[in-house]
């Protein structure tokens, strides 16, 4: 139905989710984990790096997967995929964004939890972060998966 590959959305998924792991802990610079959420073009600007990077890691991770497996991806759905996860991270990632929305969504106080001293990880922020991140490549391998090449 609708072109789908069944085979293509496991594969990109894993893709996805591996390069995600790679390149948001282990590729994303200090200055990067630290200073994206500041208010400016500074904030901007390292938001904008990070999200570069790691967008081309993820593109690199299907492409690979793509190609070892002889999976049907078409290039052009692929990279409005990655389009999609990059602008929905780059949101996420400017910080006030995410934490306005939990805010309203009901979530502000699991947001605050945590040791500030640990932050980001193993406070809620982080959680709701990347539970955010996880939920939009399930939504961008859904969609590498609708426009399969014939």
């Amino acid at each position: 139905m609708w072109g789908a590959d069944p085979m293509v959305f496991p594969a990109v998924f894993a893709a996805l989710y591996a390069a995600h792991e790679v390149g948001d802990h282990w590729l994303q610079r200090s200055s990067e984990a630290i200073g994206k959420g500041a208010r400016g073009w500074r904030g901007r600007w390292l938001c904008v790096r990070h999200v570069v990077t790691l967008t081309a890691v993820k593109a690199a991770a299907v492409t690979l997967a793509a190609v070892v497996l002889g999976l049907p991806v078409n290039p052009g759905v692929a990279a409005v995929a990655l389009t999609v996860d990059a602008v929905s991270h780059y949101w996420a990632d400017r910080r006030s964004t995410l934490l306005t929305l939990a805010r309203l969504t009901g979530k502000g106080e699991f947001a605050a939890l945590g040791d500030g001293a640990a932050a980001p990880a193993g406070t809620g922020a982080y959680a709701l972060d990347q539970s955010w991140h996880i939920g939009w490549l399930f939504a961008a391998a859904l969609l590498a998966s609708l426009g399969v090449s014939a």
